[in-house]
């Protein structure tokens, strides 16, 4: 079996790539699971060392959509797509041409390979929980579930939302086995600040774990939704591994929330690493950021989820703890 993850070299896509290499092989798409024999990884820049040196993982390094348009990356081999690869939400919305460019153009080019490779590979499409939101005459639901209508208020909203029915129209032709996955807020995040308006809620806890300040641009009760890297993974591998009849309609699948604030984020932190750690947030409003994410919904009821055995993470203390677990080196605050 050859599986393809665009996004392959980032933080969700190396993680993983690494969770199928160590699994070995996969029942796809329900059936009787087959060894892995390749992951190709396409990304800006090459994966991380220990994924370069697996002789299972063929990487290819550049712009999507250049490689699509190369002999580089054709689709003939794959039978099962990742596709993680995108600019994130302030991008998006400082950039129009950036977002179209990268998150429907890329998307329609990769499904287009898909299709004139002829093999109906399962795809799996990384959406997000940006395609919510409220409008006059159109609020947002105080809980979102399965069946709620997206009305997303962003570029980024907006454009995952059309990369959602472009999957879903593929898969309606029998050209791909359509997997649209929305995905909550992944926190924490290791490593380098990003540019999707929600990065902060990832480093107002890694930088002052690591002694360094970090700013937060909005009030403390702004409702958030958020995932482990664990939980987020975990839902990945079941939208490659779920049958049809149990995967249900092609429309997209919420993934399960923590519902939470961003003062309860903080309170975790001082928690875990005392006032030493709150001295090194910096609360300061960003109107820009502050309407972005405060137009995103922060309570979900998953249910068609739950029915596939995903649940939420238990609090935001265990986000914090995961993090701990993974990254001790990059921390250098005494803990409690």
């Amino acid at each position: 079996m050859r599986i393809l993850i665009t996004g392959g070299s980032g933080f969700l896509g190396a993680r993983l790539a690494r969770e199928l290499l160590a699994r070995g092989s996969l029942a796809l798409g329900g059936s009787a699971p087959q060894a892995i024999e390749q992951l190709w990884l396409t990304d800006l820049v090459p994966p991380p060392a220990d994924l370069t040196a697996n002789a299972r993982v063929h990487a290819l390094t550049g712009d999507l959509l250049k490689l699509l348009d190369s002999d580089m990356l054709a689709l003939g081999g794959i039978d099962a797509v990742v596709h993680l690869a995108a600019a994130v939400s302030g991008d998006c919305e400082r950039d129009l041409d950036l977002g179209l460019r990268s998150n429907i153009d890329s998307t329609r080019a990769l499904l287009q390979a898909a299709r004139a490779a002829g093999r109906a590979p399962l795809f799996v499409y990384a959406s997000s929980v940006a395609v919510f939101g409220g409008m006059p005459g159109l609020p947002m639901p105080e809980v979102i579930r399965d069946d709620t209508l997206p009305a997303p208020q962003g570029s980024y909203g907006i454009q995952k939302f059309v990369g959602e029915q472009l999957v879903a129209d593929f898969g309606r032709r029998g050209l791909v086995q359509a997997r649209n996955v929305r995905l909550m807020t992944v926190a924490i995040r290791p490593g380098r600040p990003n540019g999707a308006a929600s990065g902060f809620l990832s480093g107002m806890v890694r930088e002052p774990l690591a002694g360094q300040r970090a700013t937060v641009p909005v009030s403390a009760d702004t409702a958030v939704a958020l995932a482990s890297p664990a939980n987020t993974v975990a839902g990945l591998v079941t939208a490659l591994t779920t049958g049809t009849e149990a995967w249900g309609p092609r429309t997209a699948l919420n993934l399960p929330a923590l519902s939470t604030t961003v003062g309860d984020i903080a309170a975790a932190l001082g928690r875990l690493a005392g006032q030493a750690a709150l001295d090194l947030l910096d609360w300061q409003p960003d109107e820009r950021i502050a309407a972005l994410v405060g137009a995103w919904p922060s309570r979900f009821d998953a249910a068609r989820a739950r029915g596939l055995g995903l649940l939420p993470d238990a609090s935001v203390d265990a986000l914090v703890a995961q993090y701990v677990n993974e990254h001790r080196a990059a921390i250098t605050l005494p803990l409690n």
